[in-house]
């Protein structure tokens, strides 16, 4: 059983989870049209260590996970608010 960290309830079946999409800062405001399809329609999809949205059904949590997508290995988790905390 493949298991996933959430930072409020600790280690849980993937079945509990959502794959929410890479994080990705988003563009200014005023960007020009061609920054701004940039960010909703490219993505580097090169293997390697990717911060992605996770979201843990049963407690409603949002959460990063910082994932190799080569070997499938979460280096961490933790809440967004906690991004700079290690």
């Amino acid at each position: 059983m493949k298991l996933l960290t959430c930072p409020i309830n600790g280690v849980r079946p993937l079945s509990e989870f959502v794959f929410g999409g890479e994080l990705r800062d988003m563009p200014e405001a005023e960007c020009s049209d061609k920054e701004w399809a940039d960010y909703v329609y490219n993505r580097n999809g090169a293997p390697g260590l990717k911060k992605e949205w996770w979201y843990h059904s049963p407690s409603g949590t949002w959460f990063v996970a910082e994932r190799d997508t080569l070997t499938d290995n979460v280096a961490r988790t933790y809440l967004y608010e906690q991004e700079g905390a290690q």
